[in-house]
């Protein structure tokens, strides 16, 4: 779906700052929505006011960490979009209509969750392909169902979870002692010894 990202790519400004406007995010994130229904059939339904509750929420938490993104640009790329997921899953702005169709797949199992993810992977993608001219169209675990499972699970309890989660499906060492805090480097490395989220077995 990451073809979907037309209303932040048209823009005259880079992806990074396109983002960051309310219109744009609301207008991309429409185009993702009406993307995954298309693939899946599912009817999902958008809450705007929720949606903008949660890119106010992601505005503040990206405003008030990136300080610390100085020489170390290109991993709070992943983590700002981790921050996204964060509080699109708090504020659950889309509501899937239920039916007995097939789960089997991540975007069926859980849609309104495999939304929140793409959108901000494509969000990802397209800021690290600009800015750093990279291909980062990479995210090994985004169709192992059993991560989806735990995924759903443990946000449930720790929404901050979240972040850790994302950073696993693009194929990073997830942060899963503190996932809300950029600790890029060394002081990761020492974090991710401290602890992991209840997986299934």
């Amino acid at each position: 779906m990451k073809e979907a990202l037309h209303a932040l790519e048209n823009s005259d400004l880079p992806v990074r700052k396109t983002i960051l406007r309310a219109r744009w995010f609301v207008s991309s994130f429409r185009e993702f929505l009406a993307s995954l229904e298309h693939e899946t059939g599912k009817t999902l339904s958008l809450d705007e006011a929720k949606l903008l509750q949660a890119f106010s929420a992601w505005f503040r938490s990206f405003e008030a960490q990136k300080f610390k993104a100085q020489e170390h640009r290109l991993e709070y790329v992943t983590f700002a979009a981790g921050l996204m997921l964060r509080e699109m899953v708090r504020f659950a702005p889309v509501t899937a209509q239920e039916d007995e169709g097939e789960r089997d797949q991540p975007a069926t199992f859980w849609p309104e969750g495999y939304l929140y993810v793409s959108f901000c992977l494509a969000v990802r993608d397209a800021v690290i392909e600009q800015d750093f001219s990279l291909s980062a169209d990479t995210a090994p675990k985004l169709g192992d169902l059993r991560t989806w499972w735990s995924f759903r699970e443990n946000v449930n309890e720790d929404v901050n979870l979240a972040i850790g989660f994302f950073e696993d499906f693009v194929g990073e060492t997830p942060n899963w002692t503190m996932p809300g805090l950029f600790t890029p480097g060394r002081m990761r490395k020492q974090l991710d010894d401290t602890g992991q989220p209840r997986k299934l077995t």
